[in-house]
């Protein structure tokens, strides 16, 4: 039934798109409709309206259909810590776990170390396999023994392998991706990478044998096409190596399952995920197969964490788990508000729970199959996504697959300068991150974490003679401003102060209120305390409260109107104590006056935010 054929329908007919287009132009008076338009790093055109999606949508299941499972990540170096914590999550409401190991893709420094017969035995001591619980492995080059010994864990439980939902998650070329290097040429590794699997699978290890994983391209600064179309490129290149080896298609596809990142982008994010598996759906046509539903894995984003007012993590981890889930993801991983701190504690990982198990019994967003099916943003946004990373994907193709891609660096060549057009809008403060570059609380108290982050950790060495690539590393969007930070807590701990800036308010309250604390958010996110100056009408005044201050910058701060009369005055007053001086606000016609009385950098919206807290800090020694 649509809202025409309801009784209400003459009393409040529906609204034309031409009637919403009249009250938007008025209300942008004058400014042109583009601007309410935005770009995706894809340059995908976000509208601020869609019509209903016209014809039937191609339908987006899950492979199991209902509510996701909710795994909780098992990425602390000793085994027996780690079980514990396994254990905990399963009592307090997950439903499986994510074995993480130092050095694969989602370890962000930590994981397990042990990868013996031993380890698994004890990360693993009480978990009911044997229930059907889901547990995915993260592979590494760190701990090549892990597939076979979490194997051996099985059979010595005497569980049969074929009812477990155990995902061994090799995965070769998302490997070689993350640290940048091979063992062997794409041919020998995927001779191997098929006989493993293939071994796996005859062993009754069905499912999700292999992880087309694309958590890489996303933790680099990747676009979501390029996600998507990694993603379908290592799918089909190890479609093709179990073909090779013998492996009936239909039978193949069915162990491949594919994981992606979820952020705080909600439209993106839904469309990714849903646009994932039809594009999956085509590959299987195109190989002569009849689509069935994926397996897909989600992990909340590293790159979207922040170490700085880290309880900003829960409300983004609560946006990236409702797109995964409302895009269709099979099994959710939430990061821990404080992962990028270290190894969380009992404390963040409940939270990390608790915001999948809210969502499931309050939300009940797993009610509904492709809940946004036929709405017309969420339809758009995915056939654009589906068209831009196709065509990314067969390019990939036609040069000679991501093996070669990789090995040639193309990939990452594309991959890098989508991250600096990315890292450039953060600077700017374009792209906002609460805690970091917008709303910074610089008296926040530290959080406890079982053990600190090890970016040591991270790193592995190649084996002599291994085929060297461009590595796809993990960055997390806010470190800029948190090394900023690091500098001013290095001072506090120091001296017992930070560096700090003099707000030179000039006028009334309502003249400097709005600029005054754009200056204090600008300031305090790069470390730099500001200290309020008096409301007063005198020069004289406004020195002497500058010089009881202690700090060496000083920001100018008021409406245009007000700088026009007084701004030159009170630079040249407050220069001539000695500030390096700021003004909040475009100088506009004022800008050579207002330089020449002593003010070095103009600081608003849009501008190097990144850049000019990198000068305070200098400035303020």
């Amino acid at each position: 039934m649509t809202g025409q054929e309801t009784a209400l329908a003459g009393v409040f007919p529906q609204a034309t798109d031409a009637q919403w287009r009249v009250l938007v132009e008025r209300a942008l008076k004058g400014a042109s409709f583009e601007t309410l338009v935005s770009k995706s790093y894809d340059g995908l055109s976000i509208e601020p309206i869609y019509a209903r999606a016209a014809g039937s949508p191609f339908p987006v299941l899950r492979k199991n259909p209902g509510r996701w499972a909710i795994l909780a990540r098992v990425d602390v170096p000793n085994a027996d810590v780690a079980n514990r914590l396994a254990l905990q999550d399963l009592d307090g409401g997950a439903d499986g776990l994510h074995l993480v190991f130092a050095g694969s893709i989602g370890a962000y420094g930590g994981g397990l170390v042990g990868d013996d017969d031993d380890a698994i035995a004890h990360a693993l001591a009480n978990v009911r396999l044997d229930y059907g619980i889901p547990l995915t492995l993260d592979s590494s080059p760190r701990a090549p023994g892990a597939a076979q010994a979490l194997m051996r864990f099985v059979d010595r439980q005497h569980i049969e392998p074929s009812l477990t939902r155990v995902s061994l998650g090799f995965d070769p070329l998302g490997v070689q991706a993350r640290h940048g290097f091979a063992a062997e040429p794409w041919t020998q590794v995927s001779r191997s990478f098929a006989r493993d699997v293939k071994a796996a699978a005859d062993a009754g290890f069905v499912y999700a044998t292999a992880v087309a994983d694309a958590r890489v391209v996303h933790s680099a600064g990747g676009t979501e096409s390029q996600e998507l179309a990694f993603a379908l490129s290592s799918g089909l290149a190890y479609l093709r190596a179990l073909a090779d080896a013998g492996v009936d298609l239909d039978a193949a596809r069915g162990l491949i399952a594919f994981r992606f990142c979820a952020d705080a982008d909600e439209l993106l994010g839904v469309a990714k995920f849903r646009a994932a598996r039809r594009l999956w759906a085509r590959v299987e046509e195109a190989c002569g197969l009849s689509p069935k539903p994926a397996l897909v894995f989600a992990e909340t984003a590293w790159r979207m964490m922040s170490r700085r007012d880290p309880w900003n993590n829960i409300l983004r981890g609560t946006l990236a788990t409702f797109s995964a889930a409302i895009g269709g993801a099979d099994a959710v991983s939430v990061l821990p508000f404080t992962q990028a701190l270290g190894a969380p504690d009992d404390f963040a990982r409940r939270l990390a729970r608790d915001t999948q198990l809210v969502l499931q019994d309050e939300s009940h967003i797993d009610a509904v199959d492709d809940p946004t099916s036929g709405a017309g943003g969420f339809e758009a946004l995915t056939d654009a996504l589906c068209a831009r990373a196709w065509a990314l994907f067969q390019r990939i193709d036609a040069d000679g697959g991501l093996p070669k891609a990789l090995e040639t660096g193309v990939f990452q060549a594309e991959v890098a300068e989508a991250a600096a057009l990315r890292a450039k809008n953060v600077a700017r403060a374009k792209d906002k991150l609460i805690g970091a570059n917008q709303f910074p609380d610089i008296h926040e108290g530290a959080l406890d974490v079982l053990a600190p982050y090890d970016a040591a950790a991270e790193t592995v060495e190649p084996p002599i003679g291994a085929r060297k690539s461009v590595p796809l590393a993990p960055r997390r969007l806010a470190e800029p401003f948190e090394r900023l930070r690091e500098e001013s807590d290095v001072r506090l701990a120091e001296s017992g102060d930070r560096p700090k800036i003099f707000l030179a308010n000039l006028g009334p309250v309502a003249a400097f209120t709005a600029r005054a604390n754009f200056a204090k958010n600008f300031f305090e996110a790069g470390g730099v305390e500001a200290v309020f100056g008096p409301e007063t009408e005198s020069t004289t005044e406004l020195v002497d409260a500058y010089r009881e201050s202690g700090a060496k910058l000083a920001c100018l701060c008021s409406s245009d109107r007000i700088y026009g009369d007084s701004a030159e005055t009170a630079a040249l007053a407050l220069k001539g104590a000695g500030a390096e001086l700021y003004l909040a606000g475009r100088p506009g016609e004022l800008e050579e006056r207002l330089r020449h009385a002593g003010v070095t950098q103009f600081i608003y919206a849009g501008c190097d935010m990144h850049g000019a807290l990198r000068q305070a800090l200098s400035e303020a020694k």
